[in-house]
């Protein structure tokens, strides 16, 4: 029998709702972004600062081994504590005579006898750039749209031997045969590209692989074929082809000995389509869309896998109108180099240049130069050209990695409040 003094808790009428409260423990909260995911987005989030600061890192880093490699430099460290101004004297004189020659050869070179002299180093700087923008173009539209076109090398190769097909094999009158051999050169390329592209939107194949394996395709293709009578019509044992007829020849823009050509004009007009097309068309949109989100952009009606090709496509002719450019204006002739190692410039080419037109056509025109300027350095310094491929290779290392770019210099990251000043900062301050 219950006692009749005890207390019965009373029961909270019908109409009053119940609170349950939550303790801090329970309380859901937002889930926070993973480290690899904030760090995907660093190194997405580079500027033009965090590039120009990237080139001048690698200059440097160059002088360091520019030195290093010096027997000068070498037989003057043995003794730096004894005379230390011995040490650094040699290491000025080699730096200093090194990028003194890689700038005469890039750009001016004041030493020359004549005034054509003087000035050919800039022209050679602009016939080296020439296909690097065009297939730096070919890399750079992906990237936007959220691809990696690693299949440039390939694609140059195809346009290449289409674009030399034409130009030794077909007799056409003079515009009419340059403008076919040209658009030979698109549609080879481009055709090349669609294979990565068809695969990547048919079957969800990883379009890094496949355009890989395209690469070496090509490369074998065009020694094969290079061999072939049929082909090249002529029975010379070396694997090249005849000269490309002077109607579907680039027209030169200087006199000789100057070798600049109509191509260069050809990759200022091509950078201002593709600002056009990314920036101010349609199609453009759906690209960066589809880059961005590509869920959304399907919420929108954007046919995802049509982009994929669509810009596999556009990628390629620009690539195949690279290959062009090599073979109707620089080299005039099918050879196994035609392509060089401009598929895997052209990656270098768009990270510098942010993937954007404009910063994609001056880092073409940067490394163009130190390309040209990079044989002069060799001759007449004797310093060896690959230090120009390790200036390279750290720029791509440090544009890839804003954060440490960043971390060396003390920059903010993107976004990134202001820091606070301390009471005591505050205090010395008043």
């Amino acid at each position: 029998m219950s006692d009749p003094t005890e207390k019965v808790p009373a029961t909270p009428p019908a109409s009053e709702p119940t609170t349950t409260l939550r303790s801090d423990a329970e309380t859901p909260k937002a889930p926070k972004e993973s480290r690899s995911g904030s760090l995907a987005r660093d190194i997405l989030s580079g500027t033009w600062l965090v590039s120009i600061l990237a080139v001048v890192i690698a200059l440097v880093l160059g002088a360091i081994l520019i030195a290093l490699a010096d027997p000068r430099v070498q037989e003057t460290a043995g003794y730096i504590f004894a005379r230390p101004g011995d040490f650094f004297g040699a290491v000025w004189d080699k730096v200093s005579a090194a990028y003194s020659a890689l700038f005469r050869g890039a750009i001016f070179d004041w030493q020359a006898n004549s005034a054509v002299r003087s000035i050919r180093p800039l022209t050679e700087s602009l016939v080296f750039a020439t296909p690097l923008i065009l297939a730096g173009l070919a890399v750079a539209i992906p990237f936007r749209a959220g691809m990696f076109n690693i299949g440039g090398q390939g694609q140059v190769v195809l346009g290449a031997l289409t674009a030399g097909w034409i130009g030794y094999s077909l007799s056409l009158p003079p515009v009419v045969h340059l403008l076919v051999a040209l658009l030979g050169g698109m549609v080879g390329g481009a055709l090349y590209a669609s294979i990565a592209g068809f695969l990547k939107a048919r079957t969800g194949a990883n379009e890094v692989i496949v355009t890989i394996m395209l690469n070496n395709i090509a490369a074998y293709l065009i020694l094969y074929l290079l061999k072939q009578n049929w082909f090249t019509g002529t029975g010379s044992p070396l694997p090249q082809s005849p000269p490309v007829a002077s109607t579907a020849s680039l027209p030169l823009l200087l006199n000789p000995p100057f070798r600049l050509h109509f191509g260069f004009i050809i990759a200022i007009l091509a950078t201002v389509f593709v600002w056009w097309l990314m920036e101010r068309s349609t199609v453009g949109f759906e690209f960066r869309a589809a880059g961005a989100n590509p869920r959304a952009a399907r919420s929108a009606g954007i046919s995802v896998n049509k982009v994929i090709v669509l810009v596999m496509v556009v990628a390629g002719a620009f690539a195949g109108l690279a290959g062009a450019n090599q073979v109707l204006g620089t080299e005039a002739k099918l050879t196994t180099g035609i392509a060089g190692s401009l598929g895997f410039d052209a990656i270098t080419v768009a990270l510098l240049g942010r993937s954007r037109p404009l910063g994609t056509f001056l880092s073409g025109l940067l490394f163009g130069a130190l390309k040209a300027g990079g044989y002069v350095m060799q001759s007449q310094t004797g310093t060896p050209i690959d230090i120009v491929l390790v200036v390279q290779s750290i720029i791509v290392l440090l544009v890839a990695a804003p954060p440490l770019v960043r971390a060396i210099f003390r920059l903010p990251a993107p976004g990134a409040k202001p820091r606070k000043t301390t009471l005591k900062a505050k205090e010395v301050a008043a």
